[in-house]
């Protein structure tokens, strides 16, 4: 399943991933960020941390690692990540993924076009 053509008009954030790999796709309040995440190509995200997440997999399957422990994600499943708790994931291509970051500031907007 596809986001919507309304939310794929939302703004786009500044990932250390190129848009043919995951494109995004966000709302931003004072309070944090929730990002639409639409895998192209299977990847990895290097084990981090930063302040709260939680997520939900909307469409296809991830493989999520919290804390050192790794499950593999289908649609309808929810995680929540406590701030300063390592993770990691492998994402497959199709997978649509909704992330909730406490973090307003968490990633850059990219800049808008101009034509």
């Amino acid at each position: 399943m596809d986001f919507p053509d309304f939310m794929r008009a939302f703004p786009a954030i500044d990932i250390p991933l190129p848009e043919d790999v995951v494109s995004t796709n966000v709302l931003r309040s004072d309070a944090g960020i929730v990002v639409f995440f639409t895998v192209h190509q299977d990847c990895e995200i290097p084990a981090h941390a930063h302040l709260g997440q939680w997520g939900t997999l909307v469409a296809g399957e991830i493989e999520l690692t919290i804390d050192g422990e790794t499950r593999t994600r289908k649609p309808g499943d929810s995680w929540n990540i406590p701030a300063g708790v390592e993770h990691s994931a492998r994402l497959k291509a199709g997978a649509r993924i909704i992330d909730v970051f406490e973090e307003p500031d968490r990633y850059p907007l990219k800049p808008v076009a101009m034509g």
